[in-house]
Formats: structure tokens, C-alpha cells, sequence
């Protein structure tokens, strides 16, 4: 928690979040779970994809890049799989519907993939995977992304920060919650150090000439004017570091996101402007673990596994070995009534209640 955060009430949050997102049109149904969503991503300490976003979506769904009552329809599916169209409506609503079906279809079948077009942002990848492991399941979820990032030894964005996230169960705690983004961080972060006026490590993005810089808000301004430079794939922007692999990692997301489901990729994502379609696509998965094996050994094996990895040997100055979601689960924990927000954050949620007339008692 910064110093200049302000803790708010979640109750509170959730009402005002649904309230605005209903003003705007949205029926009171989405805008539970597009609140929900990025609440849950502010609990996990993830403030990039939290209710900062809110005001993102309320413009967009005012100048038409996003539905506010899409018609999410169904284009093909099987016991074991599906192909959606988002309609262009909140991400959050479109991907809670896709893993909803692959869970209930994976209950059935054993495993279920689903694929979902014409969408748009929808938040932490974990929210989805996580979904399946509420119920047991293992779950996959990845997303593509609007281009900010460079491909490797290019000045140009092409990739999207294209997140993937994969949750598995495990006996004796939450489980292992892998969810990243595929550039060495997401758009959101450089938002959040601007916000803060601080500086970026030299690895996190280049200026428009493709060299490293620390500037937040030029990197930003020069991703807004499509001027050049952009985020890094992660690894950095050289082979030596494995730049490469995250160029790779990020390209895999968007065949199976974008060009699998029969959307938008690379390039054609936002290409159409302010107040058009984003054109974003995910990829949601979901194994009932019990078909390969039993799942209660499934989870003894990853509870031996955890353990084999927090108590191996540190490194010299190294206080403690983390297991993926280890972190976010802990600041879940920490925050059930309560959540901190930036200031600049809750100013902007004062002036959205504000426009809309609705009580602003954060």
C-alpha cells in the first residue's frame, strides 16, 4: 500500500462500480460481474486491472467501441468445445460466459475448450482460470491484447501484452495460480508508474527510436501516437536474455485468442479507432483432472511439489521461495473488507459518481 492510498470500502466500491457501469446501460447483471472482476483484481494487489479501469470502459461504452447489451451468440459447439461472439461486449461478460460453458462442459466430457471473438479487455487472466479452480478444476485462460508491444529486434508494435493464466488445484492450500502477461509487463503498469511519477527499469519498453527508456509517460504518448517503441517482450529486447521466447509465448496467445476463434489479430486489433471495435479474443480451457487420475492424488502430488519448492535452498540475501499466486492470495487475505486505492483513482471514481448523480461515500 502506497502512502497516498486511500482505503475504501468494498461494499461501497461494488455498489458504486455497478451503479456507473448501469448508468451507461449496462444491465445490472453484467455490471455485477464487471465490477466483481476488477474488484478481485485490486484485492490481488493488481491495481492496473482494477476499478482504474472503470472510467476505460464507461468511455468506451459511451463512443460504441463497447456493447453495453451485446448479443452474445454461440456460432458452433460440441460436447467438448465452442466458438462464441462477444457481440463487442464487456470482456468481463463475455469470458465469464465462455468458461462458464467450458466448466459445464468439462464436467461432462471430461475437458472442454472454448474460444470467444469480437470481445473486448477482460481483465486479470487468473479471474477465469481461477473460476475452474473453484470447482475443482483445472483451468486455462489466456486473451489477446491490443498491439503494444514490439516483436523481437523490431521498433514497431505489433503483439499484444496477450496474458495467460493456468490454475491448478492443490490439497492443502489455494493451489498455484500462474497468471501473466507475456511482455515483461502489462500497458497498466507504466499507467501506474506515470500516476506515480516514477521512473521505469530500462528493461520494461523503448522510446520510438527502439532504445531502452525510463519514461513512462513518453512511452505511453508515443503508444497513443503510434510514433514507434513500445513495450518489451518478456525477457527483454535482446536473444541473450530470452527476449525471443516471450516474443514467442505472446504470438502462441494470439493464434489460439485471435486467429483460432476467427477474430481479430496482431495489427487488426483497435485498428479501426476511437469508437470502433476492439476486436479482442480469448481462449479458455478446463480439464476435470479425474479423468488422467484420481484428483485428490493430483492435489497430495502438488502439495509435495509446493513444498519441494519453498523449502529449497535460497538464494544468499533471499528471505523466502514463492509459489505463483502466492503473493495475490496472501493480499486477498489481507484485504476482505477493504481495499487500497490510488488517489488519483479515487478521484476520478468521485467525478464518474458525480456525472452520473450517484452518492460517493468511498
Amino acid at each position: 500500500m502506497a502512502d497516498k492510498d486511500k482505503m475504501v470500502k468494498i461494499d461501497e466500491l461494488r455498489k458504486l462500480a455497478v451503479g456507473i457501469l448501469e448508468k451507461v446501460d449496462v444491465p445490472t447483471e453484467d455490471a455485477e460481474i464487471t465490477a466483481d472482476n476488477l474488484i478481485a483484481s485490486d484485492r490481488r494487489g493488481i491495481p492496473s486491472h482494477g476499478v482504474a479501469r472503470l472510467k476505460r470502459y464507461v468511455d468506451g461504452l459511451k463512443d460504441g467501441m463497447m456493447v453495453a447489451r451485446p448479443d452474445i451468440k454461440v456460432v458452433k459447439e460440441g460436447p467438448s468445445y465452442a466458438l462464441i461472439d462477444g457481440g463487442g461486449g464487456l470482456g468481463q461478460v463475455v469470458g465469464s460466459k465462455a468458461m462458464n460453458m467450458a466448466i459445464e462442459k468439462a464436467r461432462d466430457s471430461g475437458l472442454a475448450f472454448v474460444t470467444a471473438r469480437n470481445s473486448n479487455h477482460y481483465g486479470i487472466a487468473g479471474y477465469y482460470s481461477m473460476m475452474a479452480l473453484k470447482e475443482g478444476l483445472l483451468g486455462i485462460s489466456m486473451t489477446n491484447s491490443a498491439p503494444l508491444v514490439v516483436p523481437t529486434f523490431s521498433k514497431e508494435i505489433i503483439l499484444g501484452t496477450n496474458p495467460l493464466s493456468v490454475a491448478a488445484p492443490a490439497k492443502s492450500g489455494p493451489g498455484v495460480v500462474i497468471d501473466m502477461a507475456t511482455s515483461t509487463v502489462p500497458r497498466g503498469k507504466l499507467e501506474v508508474y506515470a500516476r506515480l511519477d516514477k521512473k521505469l527499469p530500462l528493461s520494461w519498453a523503448t522510446d520510438e527510436t527502439g532504445k531502452a527508456t525510463n519514461d513512462p509517460k513518453r512511452v505511453l504518448d508515443n503508444l497513443l501516437e503510434r510514433r514507434g517503441g513500445g513495450l518489451l517482450p518478456l525477457g527483454g529486447d535482446t536473444e541473450e536474455l530470452g527476449g525471443h521466447k516471450g516474443y514467442c509465448l505472446s504470438l502462441m496467445v494470439d493464434i489460439l485468442s485471435g486467429v483460432l476463434a476467427g477474430g481479430d489479430f496482431g495489427k487488426h486489433l483497435y485498428a479501426g479507432g476511437k469508437g470502433k471495435p476492439s476486436g479482442c479474443g480469448h481462449f479458455f480451457g478446463c480439464i476435470d483432472i479425474n479423468i488422467f487420475r484420481p484428483v485428490e492424488d493430483f492435489k497430495s502430488d502438488m502439495d509435495e511439489y509446493i513444498e519441494t519448492l519453498k523449502s529449497s535452498e535460497k538464494a544468499e540475501g533471499a528471505e523466502r521461495i514463492y509459489i505463483p499466486g502466492e503473493k495475490e492470495f496472501a493480499f486477498e487475505d489481507s484485504y476482505k473488507d477493504e481495499v487500497p486505492l490510488n488517489e488519483k483513482v479515487y478521484s476520478t471514481l468521485g467525478e464518474l459518481a458525480g456525472e452520473y448523480g450517484l452518492e460517493f461515500k468511498l
